[in-house]
């Protein structure tokens, strides 16, 4: 694996209330795929963008209280919990991560029916996820699409909000320095950026590996809390076409959202999902 890692896809986890989160992020101006049932157990539907897309994973609302069959969504907090790079052989992949002294399961495949007009057809995956303690931030992993052409679809990428690709992802972190290293490691990339802030360079991006005092700077009053927690997966910042859209969109909001309103940002906190979200142009 020589070549830089390319950002696939974020997640972000609801556990049981996926109807609240599709209204949600709909509210935003997000267009939503349509919702997708995984052979694994778990639903969801994507915010799709031309190389690069936003999941909102969970779990049916009456599997709650029962054998949710992904204790891995089930059990970890609301918000931003994944982060997934693209893989053209997963196989592959878990040998690297292996060597990287990083590897968690072995690849897994599963699927999900896509409705399209001429009917359904499976949209395939295999991934690879890296041991859970290598991230403390929430799971990282690998993804083959084996059927890209059922997720990256035109008709799928035009939102109302004008975001375009996710091109950072922010991580806040007690041993910040390491972390950072460990991506880059991970990703066959560099670290740039000294004190309170490294940058782990990606393609057409970057992940940002703050420390808490760095993070709430940038932050303020809108930053998710560490807790307990020695690192979180912090914000997901968007590139738009232009910020007065999603000006427009929260200004109309019945039950207004936290926001950051900034020349050249404009930051809304989105506290059902503990989540936080960054328009750029």
């Amino acid at each position: 694996m020589a070549e830089k890692a390319i950002l696939d896809h974020a997640v972000i986890n609801v556990r049981y209330r996926m109807d609240q989160a599709e209204g949600a992020f709909r509210d935003l101006g997000f267009h939503l795929t349509e919702r997708g049932y995984h052979t694994l157990g778990s639903i969801n539907h994507l915010m799709m963008f031309e190389s690069d897309y936003l999941e909102l994973i969970g779990l049916p609302a009456d599997r709650q209280g029962g054998q949710p069959g992904r204790p891995d969504i089930a059990n970890a907090p609301l918000g931003i919990n994944g982060l997934v790079f693209k893989t053209a052989d997963v196989d592959e992949t878990y040998a690297h991560l292996q060597d990287l002294g990083m590897a968690g399961d072995p690849p897994k495949s599963f699927s999900r029916p896509v409705q399209l007009a001429g009917g359904a057809q499976d949209a395939r995956f295999r991934t690879v996820h890296l041991r859970g303690d290598v991230f403390p931030g929430g799971r990282v992993y690998y993804c083959q699409h084996g059927t890209p052409e059922l997720v990256w679809r035109q008709e799928w990428q035009s939102h109302a909000n004008g975001a375009r690709a996710i091109p950072e992802f922010v991580v806040a972190s007690q041993d910040q320095e390491s972390e950072a290293e460990n991506f880059a490691r991970l990703l066959n990339s560099d670290v740039s950026g000294s004190g309170e802030s490294r940058n782990v360079a990606l393609p057409g991006g970057q992940i940002s590996v703050m420390t808490p005092a760095s993070y709430g700077e940038r932050y303020g009053a809108l930053a998710t809390s560490l807790g307990q927690r020695s690192s979180i997966f912090g914000a997901l910042v968007f590139r738009t076409e232009g910020l007065d859209v999603i000006r427009s969109l929260l200004a109309g909001m019945a039950n207004p959202l936290p926001v950051i309103d900034e020349a050249e940002r404009v930051v809304v906190r989105q506290p059902d999902f503990d989540c936080l979200l960054e328009f750029r142009t």
